[in-house]
C-alpha cells in the first residue's frame, strides 16, 4: 500500500491491545481503513492465567504474545509502542509519549477505539499497594512470585517461631475468580510442589487465608457453585473468611474484621479502577472511573469514539456488564463492525448485545466450577471444560502447546517448573517486613 493510499483511508486508532483492542484490530483486517494500535507494552497478555505465573506454574512467555507478531500478516495495521497521555476530541487527535525515547507527538484519527483496561482499586487506600500488590501485569506476577518463594526461603532460615509463622501465612484479599484461583494455586504450591523441598520447615504448615467482604465468594456464580468452590478450597487447606472486610494493610500483615493477622504476603484481588480515559475524553464517568457509553458503545456526542472493555460503563437490560474478557472481545468485534458499516456506507448494526456464555473458575489443578448457559459443572469435568476454554482463547499455537504440556506435567507430578527467584531489585516491602519482625 502506497503512502498516498494510506493517507486517503480513514484512520482508526485503537488504544490498548488487550482482549477488546486486539479483537477490534483483527476484525478490521479486510476493511478499507488504516489501523494504528497503540500500547505501552509490546505484548498482548492473557490475564486470566496471570495467577499461574505468580504461583510458578507458567512462565510469562507462555501467556503472552508480541503484538507485532499477532498483527504481522495484517497489511492495514501498524503498532506503536507508546503511552497515551491525552485525547483532543475536537481536533480528533491522540497525544502519545513514545516509550523508547519519551518524545511526545500527535496522531490524527477518524475513528477512535479506547480499550485501556483497568488497574487495581484499593478503595481509597492506595498506601496499601506497597504491602498488598495486585495482579494486572507480568511485572506484578513476577514480583508476587518472588515474594511467595522468598517467604519459604526466609522461613527456612528463621528460628523465631512467631516470625516463621508470619512468613508462612498468605492472605488473598477478594473472593472473585482471581482470588479463588490464586488462593488455590498457593495452597497447591505449598502443600504439594514444595512439600519435600525444605529441611527446617514444613511447607504444608503454611496458612492460606482467602478473605471476602461480602457474604460469599464468587458472587457472580450461582450460590451452589460458590459453596462447591469453597468446599474445594477447604480441602486444599485454604481458610475462607466471608463478611470479613480488610481494614488495614501494613508491613506486618492485615487487620481483617477487627482481627490483626501477621503475614509476610498479602495479595490484593479485590476491586478495579478504570484507566484515565474518562479524563482524556472529558466524558461522564461512574464511581469507578469508567466511561458511560451509549447502546452502540460510543461516547455521547462523539459517535466516532468507542470505549470498550473494563474502561466502559455499559448496561444491558438494566444491569451493568461485567468486566470480563468475553465482554471486551465481543465489544471489540462490535466496534469493528460498526466502523466497517460506516466506512462502506452500509447500515450500522443495532445496539450492542452481550451473549453471556457463562462463568468458570478453577480451584487447584483438577477441580473447577462452571456455569455455561443452564448447565453447571464441578470437579474434574469442570476443570477439563475450564482448561479447554482457556487453551482456545490463548493466542498462538506455540502458547497453546506449551501451556497444555505444562499443565499435563503439573497434573502428573504436582511440580512447578517456573520457580525462579530474581533478585535484580529488592521486592517491595521486604526490608520493611524484616524491620517489622
Amino acid at each position: 500500500m502506497s503512502e498516498q493510499g494510506e493517507r486517503a483511508l480513514p484512520r482508526v486508532i485503537i488504544v490498548g491491545a488487550g482482549f477488546g483492542g486486539l479483537d477490534a484490530a483483527r476484525h478490521l483486517a479486510k476493511v478499507p481503513v488504516q489501523v494504528t494500535v497503540v500500547d505501552r507494552n509490546n505484548h498482548h497478555l492473557f490475564q486470566p492465567l496471570l495467577y499461574q505465573v505468580a504461583t510458578a506454574e507458567l512462565s510469562p512467555a507462555d501467556i503472552s504474545a508480541p503484538i507485532r507478531g499477532v498483527l504481522r500478516a495484517q497489511r492495514n495495521a501498524e503498532v506503536l509502542l507508546a503511552e497515551v497521555i491525552g485525547v483532543d476530541t475536537k481536533a480528533r487527535m491522540v497525544h502519545i509519549r513514545e516509550r523508547t525515547d519519551g518524545e511526545e507527538r500527535e496522531l490524527a484519527y477518524d475513528y477512535l477505539v479506547i480499550a485501556t483496561g483497568a488497574g487495581q482499586s484499593y478503595f481509597g487506600h492506595d498506601e496499601w499497594a506497597e504491602f498488598a500488590p495486585g495482579l494486572k501485569s507480568i511485572p506484578d506476577a513476577t514480583a508476587i512470585r518472588r515474594r511467595i518463594l522468598l517467604a519459604f526461603e526466609e522461613a527456612e532460615m528463621e528460628r523465631d517461631a512467631e516470625r516463621q509463622r508470619a512468613l508462612l501465612t498468605f492472605i488473598v484479599v477478594g473472593g472473585g475468580p482471581t482470588g479463588v484461583e490464586m488462593a488455590g494455586a498457593i495452597a497447591e504450591l505449598a502443600h504439594k510442589a514444595l512439600a519435600r523441598d525444605f529441611r527446617h520447615i514444613d511447607p504444608t504448615s503454611a496458612r492460606i487465608l482467602l478473605v471476602e467482604a461480602m457474604g460469599r465468594i464468587l458472587p457472580a456464580f450461582p450460590e451452589s457453585l460458590a459453596r462447591a468452590a469453597q468446599g474445594a478450597l477447604r480441602r486444599l487447606g485454604v481458610r475462607v473468611r466471608t463478611n470479613a472486610p480488610v481494614e488495614r494493610v501494613d508491613a506486618g500483615g492485615a487487620r481483617i474484621a477487627g482481627e490483626y493477622v501477621p503475614a509476610h504476603t498479602v495479595i490484593w484481588a479485590a476491586g478495579v479502577k478504570a484507566s484515565p480515559a474518562g479524563r482524556w475524553l472529558g466524558a461522564e464517568m461512574d464511581k469507578a472511573g469508567r466511561v458511560t457509553v451509549g447502546a452502540d458503545l460510543t461516547v455521547p456526542g462523539h459517535p466516532e469514539v468507542f470505549v470498550i472493555g473494563d474502561t466502559a460503563s455499559a448496561t444491558q437490560d438494566g444491569k451493568p456488564l461485567p468486566g470480563v474478557a468475553p465482554v471486551a472481545m465481543q465489544q471489540g468485534r462490535y466496534a469493528a463492525k460498526v466502523i466497517a458499516a460506516w466506512v462502506e456506507g452500509k447500515p450500522a448494526p443495532g445496539a450492542f448485545r452481550y451473549f453471556d456464555r457463562g462463568y468458570l473458575a478453577t480451584v487447584g489443578r483438577n477441580y473447577a466450577v462452571g456455569h455455561i448457559w443452564r448447565l453447571r459443572f464441578t470437579g474434574l469435568l469442570g476443570f477439563l471444560i475450564w482448561a479447554g476454554v482457556h487453551i482456545a482463547y490463548l493466542i498462538g499455537f506455540r502458547n497453546r502447546v506449551l501451556v497444555m504440556l505444562q499443565w499435563a506435567w503439573a497434573y502428573v507430578t504436582a511440580q512447578r517448573g517456573a520457580r525462579l527467584i530474581t533478585l535484580d531489585e529488592e521486592p517491595r516491602g521486604t526490608r520493611a517486613i524484616q524491620r517489622a519482625g
